[in-house]
């Protein structure tokens, strides 16, 4: 179901962009060099049509010699409320709720092997690698702490049925011994706005080189217009919608009247 609408590179145009990267990142001296890896993607913008079905992008760079690749992908942030819903009388009736600050509307990892392998508990809780070190801020500060771990774990379990959250971790793959590349796939409902993917080198169970990446997600065409029409004149939206569903209401009468 999930297709690209941003046009794909192929392998063969993978290879020939990060040899270039590489070319370019070695042609440096040691000295010189202000970073142990680059990276870029085949597209810094995802266009949302009234067609769009997902997409799929790739993520390819080099590093300046051995070492461990770990790739972050983070939507933009929203505050979000998860409530518990309880039985009262026959009726299911919301109860109690938490609110979650800071929350990433996406969230994706991916790394050349098992982080737990080669990363160290204080890198992953500082870099928030994983579902597990995602930092989620509690609004209310009188929230017992058993509570906030229920609350976390359904957020958690939410976001990943909607397709925004990946429990496990994607794959990166080396080309040769400094050349490496990923695919990113988003879903067909994936929220708008700016992404944030991080790029970590990691070696010896220290990160030597790390690269941020801007990614914007955006509607475009028509549907971006209605969208943006809807948001910053929503009473008019209203109205306007109310006088097409009664026109379209009353031409449909007349139809079957004449039939």
């Amino acid at each position: 179901m999930i297709r690209a609408t941003v046009k794909k590179c192929t392998l063969e145009t993978v290879i020939l962009k990060a040899t270039l990267l590489a070319m370019a990142f070695l042609a440096f001296p040691a000295s010189a060099r202000a970073e142990a890896l680059v990276a870029d993607l085949s597209s810094h913008l995802i266009a949302i049509t009234t067609g769009f079905q997902g997409s799929e992008l790739l993520l390819f760079g080099a590093t300046d010699g051995e070492g461990d690749v770990v790739v972050l992908v983070r939507g933009p942030e929203e505050s979000l409320k998860v409530r518990r819903k309880d039985r009262i009388g026959g009726i299911w009736v919301n109860r109690d709720e938490v609110t979650f600050e800071k929350v990433p509307v996406f969230f994706r990892m991916a790394s050349n092997r098992p982080v737990g392998d080669f990363v160290p508990y204080t890198l992953l809780s500082r870099h928030q690698l994983g579902l597990r070190f995602l930092e989620l801020p509690v609004a209310e500060p009188t929230v017992l702490q058993a509570d906030i771990v229920s609350f976390r774990a359904a957020l958690l379990r939410g976001k990943s049925r909607e397709g925004f959250y990946a429990p496990g971790e994607g794959k990166v793959t080396f080309l040769g011994e400094r050349l490496f590349r990923t695919n990113v796939v988003f879903p067909p409902n994936v929220p708008t706005g700016t992404y944030k993917i991080e790029v970590f080198l990691i070696r010896d169970g220290r990160v030597v080189g790390a690269q941020t990446t801007p990614l914007i997600v955006s509607k475009v065409g028509l549907g971006a217009e209605v969208f943006l029409f809807a948001h910053r004149h929503a009473a008019l939206y209203g109205i306007l919608s109310v006088i097409l569903a009664t026109l379209a209401g009353w031409l449909g009468a007349v139809a079957f009247r004449k039939v």
